[in-house]
């Protein structure tokens, strides 16, 4: 345990949440403060990508004592199932027998964290506005508007948890070698919905998350506990089969059925969704530092916002504060090593976890309806199953273990170049599971 202190965090959203049961867990008095209405409250706002729960996630989850509560709010996921324009629909496994992420509502997740957050005596206050920070002095200042008269709120620290568009990161920016870029990406999403059955089944394989790869554009669903899935259409702005194109009812319908036709059974009010539901941004965000004296850090996507397609901006948000604990154990009341410690610890590993989802979004959207591609992931499961002690797949290494993320992504380049050479072996699609296959891996190996 900590000396007790008076901490406030910015942002009640999944990482704010979770990082105050820590800090009450330490012994702080905590305060939560956020501008939105108590999500509790309110209908969720149609802008939503599913979540899913990896290791790293629930590596905090498990040192705090939540994971056994949360998993009853998720549905295990163990395989993506890819459906192909032409009607197939072709399975592929993430990891070993038993391995799975889980799908989580935001919406539902968040409520929960919430309440378990409360019942530890963290205090929130919503409709709280803040809007800007002496940093030198943790001081907060509150107010019904940016140009009205502010309140006070004087704290020993304060931990900027205030998602892509911080507040908090706002007013570190204004600081001399404070570094920060925003990059938005050409696409946007659109969420869907498939709903339930008359009799609260899931309409398909609730166990997948499932993918309609396109190649610029995709859309994919996970389930949620009532039978529905949470369904995201990713594509351009602007351009051929963009959303921009997708400007009246018998248009959208008639690319709904020339793309994506097996959804047209269990997308049953896709027009009204589609028009319902706002078309949302999807932005990289990177800074640095992250921290300031030993009053004021940023956290979660308030450091490092990035794009969804590996499902890791929660589970990278909750490994901050995984870290954070890791360095508040170790160094005891010295919060200015605390700080520098946790931020050099989890810079490279952020950068690496943005470009490895950038990435990804090629191979959901174009190299999962690729032949070759799936070869070359059952060679790598093939190889990984034989000799686990030399090869272990990207996907698995980021999601299903906990090597630095910064590792993963240099170790999945090397082992992709060896890829990119087995693929070239005369007959490879004959031949994928060979001695010669597995002599050539070994050899480019060593």
């Amino acid at each position: 345990m900590q000396t007790p202190q008076k901490i406030a965090i910015v942002g009640s959203g999944l990482v704010g949440t979770l990082l105050a049961i820590y800090l009450k867990k330490q012994g702080h008095t905590v305060h939560v403060y956020d501008r939105s209405p108590d999500i509790r409250t309110v209908q969720f706002s149609g802008r939503s990508i599913n979540l899913v729960m990896s290791n790293r996630g629930w590596k905090a989850m498990e040192d705090v004592g939540l994971a056994e509560e949360i998993r009853k709010i998720g549905i295990p996921v163990d395989k993506r199932a890819i459906h192909l324009q032409d009607g197939t629909l072709k399975e592929q496994f993430y990891g070993k027998e038993g391995e799975a992420i889980f799908s989580l509502s935001r919406g539902v997740l968040n409520r929960r964290m919430i309440d378990l957050a409360e019942d530890e005596g963290v205090e929130f206050y919503f409709e709280h506005k803040i809007w800007d920070i002496t940093m030198a002095t943790a001081t907060l200042y509150v107010g019904d508007d940016e140009r009205g008269q502010w309140t006070e709120l004087h704290y020993d620290k304060v931990f900027g948890a205030d998602g892509a568009f911080s507040r908090i990161r706002h007013r570190m920016q204004r600081q001399s070698m404070f570094d920060y870029s925003q990059e938005f990406m050409t696409l946007g999403y659109k969420e869907l919905h498939i709903p339930a059955n008359a009799d609260g089944t899931h309409k398909i394989d609730k166990n997948s998350l499932h993918i309609w790869p396109r190649g610029e554009f995709m859309l994919m669903a996970l389930a949620n506990l009532d039978g529905s899935f949470t369904c995201t259409l990713f594509m351009p702005f602007e351009g051929m089969n963009s959303f921009e194109q997708l400007n009246n009812k018998q248009v959208l319908v008639d690319f709904f059925a020339e793309y994506f036709p097996d959804t047209q059974i269990v997308i049953p009010d896709l027009v009204e969704d589609f028009y319902k539901n706002p078309t949302s941004y999807l932005a990289v965000m990177k800074c640095y530092p992250w921290t300031f004296s030993d009053k004021v850090a940023l956290i979660g996507d308030a450091a490092h916002a990035i794009v969804p397609f590996y499902g890791h901006g929660m589970n990278a948000g909750f490994e901050d504060i995984t870290v954070l604990n890791q360095m508040m154990n170790q160094y005891g009341d010295d919060w200015e090593t605390i700080f520098q410690e946790y931020q050099k610890s989890r810079k490279p590993n952020a950068d690496a976890i943005a470009e490895l989802s950038r990435r990804n979004f090629i191979e959901m959207s174009a190299k999962t309806a690729d032949e070759d591609f799936l070869v070359q992931k059952k060679i790598e499961k093939w190889f990984s199953d034989k000799h686990p002690d030399k090869w272990l797949p990207l996907y698995s290494r980021v999601t299903f273990s906990l090597q630095p993320y910064s590792e993963a992504l240099a170790i999945g380049d090397r082992q992709n170049q060896i890829m990119e050479e087995v693929m070239r072996m005369e007959n490879i699609k004959e031949r994928w599971n060979s001695e010669e296959v597995e002599a050539k891996i070994i050899k480019l190996l060593q």
